[in-house]
């Protein structure tokens, strides 16, 4: 089985202010467009948070609604205008708030979000209208952000089978690639990989308890930041993991990663986790430097039994990274045996216990606030909830012990042991390196309703998942004409100098290359006769 799928009150602005610019084209204002071109355009009058807001709404209803139908986005903001011309205001007044002003993001719909249900896929939470932010929604909304909406995403963050099909949820159906519209977008964080690749928001907010950031990144042609677990805060975010989950920044560079997760970051008082996140985190764009991998030792871990395709997009990945200035040393993966069993009883275990405490905090509205009635609620919506594959998964979290069990506090032990201090830690010391690379993750495979996800590409996001080290993947190249992510990965807290290595690597390659959304690759050039 494999968890890859895992305000501000303000005045009416001077009678001399400006008025509002008019909007331009969408397409030359938003597709493929930085968070720094936007910044530029606002600054400079070009346009407006309003007009943004507008063209993003434009086209959500043009590439996810309707044209590829990518269904990426499960809801829009009601009040994503209104905040729009707030922000508008203050711009206006002389009142800026950062570099995330005015920007428009979409964020995974299992983080609480004000205005807006937080449905985790499942019809069980389609009244979950919670009427708060999560703490890392109002940290985005403070450096001025705009929540455009809502992505779609595998249902409850792919934990409920080991038959499932990563994308698909019964409250927004199954998100398709925008690469190749028959392949998958990764799970769990489909919607939100597929959106911002497509455009569809400035950036997005994905969260991961293992491989759900950085692989729908990956194959969706995205820089995608999973976290240092306590550096971005998961209160009112519907829970996996404890141990484990965080919600991270997916964005078309390593830049607007950095400007997402510098306001995302913080500590919280409700999260124990993030005690030293107020004292660890640090302006992550500020850090980042093209020359930034010169002289720095990198450890290559290459997987065994790598397609020959994706063999040569990666042996060009580093000979780009030693352009870059790195020093490659070889580093083997060590044996970790019993990890993957272990890292499951953990996460069963943590499933009961963390659901149980958020649906508990749910509205009345939410019939089903116990694992055991969700369990309930598939069973008697089976036609809806279950049509393509079951919940063996939540039937074995519900007869799980709870956090006082001895099982399950040796399990924990073992996971984080052979992951962290036997693991990553053990290969940067021996090899004496500051990071790690590896391949991300393979190509995206097809969408399968019969057999789930078929994937047989390596997975680079098990160790630091399970360690809760930072892991980082940036656009590679491409294999059949989908994209693959190079993954940067090292020990606790070093986010920034991940960020850093990637960013330099990034400005090397150039790899990203924009979606076509092509019906699939096999319709291609040279494929279809079409030379």
């Amino acid at each position: 089985m494999s968890l890859l799928f895992l305000s501000l009150a303000l005045a009416s602005p001077a009678a001399a202010a400006p008025p509002a610019p008019v909007a331009v084209s969408a397409e030359t204002q938003i597709v493929e467009r930085s968070i720094d071109d936007l910044a530029a355009d606002l600054t400079a009058g070009r346009t407006s948070s309003e007009a943004l807001v507008r063209a993003y709404l434009a086209r959500i209803e043009a590439i996810d609604r309707k044209g590829p139908m990518l269904r990426s986005v499960i809801a829009t903001n009601p009040e994503a205008i209104a905040q729009a011309r707030m922000l508008d205001a203050e711009r206006r007044a002389g009142k800026l708030r950062g570099p995330l002003h005015g920007i428009p993001v979409l964020v995974k719909d299992n983080i609480d979000t004000v205005g807006m249900a937080t449905t985790a896929g499942s019809l069980a939470l389609k009244d979950n209208m919670t009427g708060r932010d999560a703490p890392l929604v109002a940290k985005l909304r403070a450096a001025g952000a705009i929540i455009l909406g809502k992505t779609n995403l595998s249902e409850w963050a792919n934990i409920r089978s080991t038959r499932s099909m990563s994308g698909w949820s019964a409250v927004g159906g199954l998100v398709r690639n925008p690469y190749a519209l028959n392949r998958t977008a990764c799970g769990s964080s489909s919607g939100s990989g597929a959106a911002a690749a497509a455009s569809l928001a400035a950036a997005s907010v994905g969260t991961e308890t293992d491989g759900s950031i950085v692989c729908p990144s990956s194959i969706n042609g995205l820089v995608g930041m999973k976290p240092t677990v306590g550096l971005v805060s998961r209160t009112h975010v519907v829970p996996i993991s404890h141990s484990q989950d965080t919600a991270g920044p997916m964005t078309r560079s390593v830049r607007d990663a950095a400007l997402m997760l510098t306001a995302m970051a913080g500590s919280d008082a409700a999260d124990a986790a993030t005690a030293q996140a107020d004292a660890k985190r640090v302006d992550y764009a500020a850090g980042l430097d093209a020359n930034g991998l010169r002289g720095v030792r990198v450890g290559v871990v290459r997987p065994q039994n790598l397609s020959p395709d994706l063999a040569s997009v990666f042996d060009v990945a580093l000979e780009k990274l030693k352009a870059a200035g790195a020093v490659l040393v070889p580093v083997e993966r060590p044996a970790t045996p019993g990890l993957g069993a272990a890292e499951f009883a953990v996460l069963l275990t943590e499933l009961k216990a963390d659901l149980d405490a958020y649906l508990a905090t749910t509205p009345n509205a939410v019939t089903a606030r116990t694992l055991d009635a969700v369990i309930a609620f598939n069973s008697a919506n089976a036609s809806s909830e279950m049509p393509f594959f079951a919940q063996e998964i939540f039937l074995d979290a519900a007869k799980t012990k709870g956090l006082d069990d001895p099982a399950y506090r040796t399990a924990r032990e073992t996971s984080l042991r052979l992951a962290g201090k036997e693991g990553i830690d053990a290969m940067l010391a021996k090899a004496d390196v500051a990071l790690l690379v590896a391949p991300t993750a393979g190509a995206a495979w097809l969408s399968d309703p019969v057999h789930g996800d078929q994937s047989d590409g390596p997975s680079a996001s098990g160790l630091p998942a399970v360690a809760g080290y930072p892991h980082l993947t940036v656009p590679m190249g491409m294999v059949d004409g989908l994209p693959v992510g190079l993954s940067f990965f090292s020990t606790a807290w070093r986010d920034a100098e991940v960020l850093k290595a990637g960013y330099a690597f990034e400005q090397q390659a150039k790899a990203r290359v924009a979606p076509r959304y092509l019906p699939s690759v096999e319709a291609g050039p040279g494929l279809d006769g079409v030379r």
